[in-house]
């Protein structure tokens, strides 16, 4: 699929990978709906790319059918979607204390990040599927956020980990599911990357995590996770599969 003068969403686009995923998008001449809880940051990127600012919530049904509302209002449908939202935390089952972690943290993580997206998948999807047809039948793409952590979670990773690698399990399912609908279904798995929330971190960590990648050993550009999510776009047989960007990096137990 031609990513020019198409509708593309992408959500978490205020921010971090997002960002990175919107600007590329409207590089390569789409138009994009910045999707976010952080409005003002939304509006920011937006405004720069000459896209669409939306507050949006993916776990909320409402929320989500609202955008979408708005969007095809003001554009059309999109065929476009990239799930890049999430959030991450860690913590061990066992405290210091002794106590068990708490279950509210462990399901609100889960909540956001699988449940969140497969919910914006299934209510972009239903109108994508009643889209024409483009070449070889295509109507659309999906492109979940997972992580390395989906694969070699770290100590007091079990809710981050969880959730992603849920993503990377519905991927090739949710794949063979739309097949019949012409769209497409893929999963990228970062893996250190310097986002906003790394460069959070003193400069001799990141430094740290960055030698611990075996080639090129520096952290990921955002722009190389965009690149990627675009050349899926693009290849229109690249579907169903989950591919690691991660400078072939081994996440270490801690």
């Amino acid at each position: 699929m031609q990513i020019q003068d198409q509708i593309a969403i992408v959500t978490g686009g205020a921010s971090g990978l997002g960002e990175a995923t919107a600007r590329a998008l409207a590089a390569a001449g789409a138009r994009v709906a910045v999707l976010d809880r952080q409005l003002d940051k939304a509006k920011a990127v937006a405004a720069d790319i000459g896209g669409l600012a939306l507050a949006c919530d993916i776990t909320d049904t409402a929320s989500v059918t609202a955008a979408l509302d708005q969007i095809q209002a003001q554009w059309g449908e999109a065929r476009i979607l990239m799930n890049v939202a999430g959030i991450g935390t860690a913590k061990r089952v066992i405290g210091r204390d002794g106590q068990p972690a708490p279950l509210d943290d462990f399901e609100r993580v889960v909540r956001v990040n699988l449940i969140g997206s497969y919910n914006m998948t299934r209510l972009f999807a239903a109108r994508c599927a009643q889209l024409s047809v483009l070449e070889d039948g295509a109507r659309g793409v999906i492109v979940y956020t997972a992580s390395v952590a989906a694969f070699d979670g770290q100590v007091g990773q079990q809710a981050y980990s969880a959730s992603k690698g849920g993503l990377v399990g519905m991927t090739l399912p949710m794949a063979r599911d739309l097949a019949q609908h012409g769209i497409r279904v893929c999963t990228i798995a970062p893996g250190l990357f310097a986002t906003p929330l790394m460069q959070e971190l003193p400069e001799p960590v990141q430094q740290s995590l960055a030698a611990s990648i075996p080639f090129p050993s520096r952290l990921g550009k955002p722009s190389e996770f965009a690149d990627l999510a675009c050349h899926i776009v693009s290849n229109g047989h690249l579907n169903g599969e989950v591919i690691r960007l991660d400078g072939a990096l081994r996440m270490a137990p801690r």
